[in-house]
């Protein structure tokens, strides 16, 4: 690699590895969710999400470029966090909890992602492509809202056990002591 084209080229392989493996993700997340507005904000995501990958194919068209085989890695290990996570076997609070979690870690990529994308597509004159992502962009930015106002209502039924609140309570008890002494 030598151009910024050829980096921008490979930033898109990337983003679209990045959205088909999300497609299958946000199936799981709306499979996994017990809350069937949650449930729904993920399945329509995931359609959002097709759509995005669309517009990628259209940028591809649009420079004359083939895609490529690229794995996107941060997404990726996204994935990898969740496959461990539900290896603990969590309650479907919890489920929900890390669900949307990781929904604002994926978007906070994606948006990421995105904005170097339209910066170097802007950089090199291709404005249509630029205009393309930017759709894609402006999604991402709405599901990352509506991802972040779950995550003040979504909480775990069970904070802490007794255990873990005694724990609190004796930490609090001792940052108090030390501070009046």
């Amino acid at each position: 690699m030598e151009t910024g084209h050829e980096l921008f080229v490979h930033g898109l392989n990337d983003m679209m590895d990045a959205e088909h493996q999300l497609v299958e993700a946000l199936e799981e997340n709306a499979n996994d969710s017990s809350r069937a507005d949650l449930k729904k904000a993920f399945e329509q995501h995931r359609k959002e999400t097709e759509g995005q990958i669309k517009r990628l194919e259209q940028c591809f068209e649009l420079l004359g470029e083939e895609q490529e085989e690229t794995e996107c890695h941060g997404i990726r290990g996204l994935i990898a966090e969740k496959k461990a996570f539900t290896e603990e076997d969590p309650s479907e609070d919890l489920i929900d909890v890390f669900n949307v979690g990781a929904g604002i870690k994926a978007e906070s990529y994606e948006i990421c992602e995105y904005e170097s994308l339209i910066d170097l597509a802007r950089e090199m004159k291709h404005t249509k492509v630029a205009q393309l992502l930017s759709q894609n962009l402006k999604e991402e930015k709405a599901t990352l809202k509506k991802m972040e106002a779950f995550s003040g209502k979504i909480k775990p039924n069970e904070m802490m056990n007794d255990e873990q609140q005694q724990k609190a309570s004796s930490s609090v008890r001792s940052t108090r002591s030390r501070r009046a002494a």
